[in-house]
C-alpha cells in the first residue's frame, strides 16, 4: 500500500510541476506578442482564443471524463473498444462541427470583430480544434496508463513546438499575428502524429452502441458546467469589446496575463490540496486540520497578493534587452492587475471549499454556482465599463470569484461544516484592505516610489505579526501536519 500511494504522489508531483511549468512557457508568449503586436491586433487573438476556450469543451462533450469511467470497466471489458466507442464520436462529431463552423466562419467574425483579411484565422482555428480533440483520449490513456513522465514530455513538446515556431515565424519570417495561430496548428499537427501510435493500438473496428449511449448518459452532464467554468474566464472578453474597441481589450487581456503569478500559486496548491484532503477526511481532527490549512492558505496568498501588487508596475517596466515583460503599448492596464491577482485569491478561497463537497460527494451545486457566477461576470461588465472601463471589467472578475467563493463555502458548509478561524481571516483582509487603501491614496497624490512600496509591504507583514495572524504555533502546524508528513517520506 505504501508504495502505491509512493507512487501517485510521485505521478501528482509530475502532472503537476508538467502543468506549472507549462503555463509559465506558455506566458512567456506575452512579453513577445505585447513587444511585438499592437494592442488592437493582440485584441483580435483574445477573442479569437476566447472562442477556442468555449468550443473546445463542445468538441468533446464530456466524452474524456466518459473514457476515464469507463476505459477500464468491468461491465465493458475489452479495452480497445472502449478507447474506439469514443474516440470514433469524437472524430464523427468533430468533422460535423468543424463543417458547420466552417460554413459560418464570415458570420462568426463578423461577431467577434476580425477584419476581412484575419477571417481565414477561423479556419486554421477549426483545424486546431479537431487536431486537439483527437488528442484528448490518447493523453488520457497515457494517464490511466501512468505513463506520466511520457505525458509530461508530450505536453512541454507541444509548448516547445508553439514557442519555437512563433520565433521562427516572427523575426525569421517577419510575419504578423498569424504567426500565432499558424504557431498553434502546427504545435498540434506534431502532437498527433506522436499520438499516432497509441492511436493505432488502440482502435478496433468495432463500435459498441450499449457503451455509447452509456458515455453520453454519463458524460453529458459534464458540458454544461465545463462550458460554464469556462465562461467565468473569457465572458468578459465579447463584452469589453463591444463597449469599448479591439485595441482596448488587447490591453486588458495582456494586463489579465499578469495575474499569472498567483495562479500559478493557486494551482500549485490545487494539486496538493486534492490528495491532501481526500487522504485525510477520515482523521479524527480532519475539519482542524483543513480549517488550519484554510487560514495558512489565506496568509501566503495575502503576502503574494500584496507583493505583486506593489511591485509588478515596477518589474513590468524593466528594459530586458529592449523587451519588458509587456510592451508600453499595453501599460496603460496596469491599474487592473491588484484586482486580477484578489480575483485569483478568491479562486483558491473557493478551491479550499471543495473539498467538503468531493468528500461528501455533494457536487449537484456545482453547475449552478457557476453559472451564477458567469452571470454576475457579465450583468457587472455591462454594468461597470462604461463607467470605470478597464477596472470595470476587472471588478466583474473579481465579483464573480467572490460569488462563486461564497457559494461554494455556503454549499459545503451546509453538508460538511468546519469552523474556519474567522477572526484572523477578518484580520488578513483588513490588513490587505488597511495597506491597499494607503497604496492607492500615495498613488493619488504621486508619492508612489518604490521606497514608500517597500515600507506599505513590511507594514503589511507587521500587521500580521502584530494582530496575531502569524504566529509560531501556525509555523509549527505547517511543518508537523504537511511539510514533514507528505514531503519527508
Amino acid at each position: 500500500m505504501f508504495e502505491k500511494i509512493k507512487q501517485l504522489t510521485k505521478d501528482t508531483a509530475i502532472y503537476g510541476i508538467s502543468t506549472m511549468l507549462g503555463r509559465f512557457l506558455n506566458f512567456l508568449l506575452v512579453p513577445l506578442y505585447t513587444n511585438i503586436f499592437l494592442p488592437a491586433e493582440y485584441g483580435i487573438i483574445a477573442n479569437i482564443y476566447a472562442l477556442v476556450a468555449i468550443l473546445n469543451i463542445l468538441f468533446i462533450y464530456g466524452m474524456d471524463s466518459s473514457y476515464l469511467k469507463f476505459a477500464k470497466s468491468d461491465e465493458f471489458k475489452n479495452p480497445k473498444i472502449n478507447f474506439t466507442t469514443p474516440f470514433v464520436s469524437i472524430f464523427v462529431t468533430g468533422i460535423i462541427f468543424s463543417l458547420f463552423l466552417f460554413l459560418f466562419q464570415n458570420e462568426i467574425a463578423s461577431l467577434l470583430s476580425i477584419p476581412e483579411k484575419y477571417e481565414y484565422f477561423l479556419t486554421i482555428v477549426i483545424g486546431i480544434l479537431f487536431l486537439d480533440a483527437l488528442c484528448v483520449l490518447p493523453f488520457i490513456y497515457l494517464r490511466l496508463e501512468r505513463k506520466a513522465k511520457l505525458f509530461t514530455a508530450i505536453k512541454l513538446l507541444n509548448i516547445f513546438a508553439n514557442i519555437f515556431v512563433n520565433v521562427i515565424l516572427i523575426f525569421v519570417f517577419k510575419e504578423g499575428i498569424e504567426s500565432v495561430v499558424i504557431s498553434n496548428l502546427i504545435a498540434s499537427v506534431i502532437t498527433l502524429l506522436i499520438l499516432a501510435s497509441i492511436i493505432i493500438r488502440n482502435i478496433e473496428f468495432q463500435f459498441d452502441y450499449a457503451l455509447f449511449k452509456r458515455l453520453l448518459k454519463f458524460g453529458l452532464p459534464y458540458l454544461p458546467a465545463g462550458i460554464a467554468a469556462m465562461l467565468i474566464q473569457v465572458v468578459n472578453r465579447p463584452i469589453i469589446e463591444s463597449l469599448t474597441n479591439i485595441e482596448t481589450l488587447g490591453i486588458f487581456q495582456a494586463n489579465y496575463k499578469l495575474g499569472i503569478f498567483m495562479m500559478l500559486f493557486v494551482s500549485m496548491f490545487q494539486y496538493a490540496w486534492q490528495p491532501f484532503f481526500m487522504q485525510n477526511s477520515k482523521e479524527t481532527n480532519a475539519k482542524e486540520i483543513f480549517s488550519k490549512i484554510f487560514t495558512l492558505f489565506t496568509i501566503v496568498g495575502s503576502v503574494i497578493l500584496v507583493a505583486l501588487s506593489l511591485f509588478i508596475e515596477d518589474f513590468v517596466k524593466i528594459n530586458f534587452f529592449g523587451f519588458h515583460l509587456i510592451g508600453e503599448a499595453y501599460w496603460g492596464g496596469l491599474n487592473i492587475v491588484p484586482i486580477i491577482l484578489f480575483s485569483y485569491l478568491f479562486n483558491g478561497l473557493y478551491i479550499n471549499f471543495t473539498a467538503g463537497l468531493y468528500i461528501t460527494e455533494k457536487s449537484s451545486s456545482v453547475p449552478m454556482i457557476t453559472f451564477i457566477g458567469v452571470a454576475v461576470n457579465i450583468a457587472a461588465n455591462y454594468l461597470l465599463i462604461p463607467a470605470l472601463s478597464l477596472v470595470g471589467a476587472a471588478i466583474a472578475s473579481l465579483l464573480s470569484y467572490v460569488t462563486m467563493a461564497v457559494g461554494y463555502f455556503y454549499v459545503a458548509q451546509k453538508h460538511y461544516p468546519i469552523q474556519y478561524e474567522t477572526k484572523k481571516i477578518i484580520k488578513i483582509f483588513f490588513s490587505i484592505f488597511l495597506v491597499g487603501g494607503a497604496f492607492y491614496y500615495l498613488d493619488s497624490i504621486g508619492y508612489l516610489t518604490i521606497y514608500y512600496k517597500a515600507i506599505l509591504f513590511f507594514s503589511f507583514l507587521f500587521l500580521l505579526f502584530f494582530l496575531k495572524v502569524i504566529t509560531k504555533n501556525e509555523i509549527n502546524f505547517i511543518k508537523e501536519k504537511f511539510i514533514r508528513r507528505y514531503f519527508k517520506r
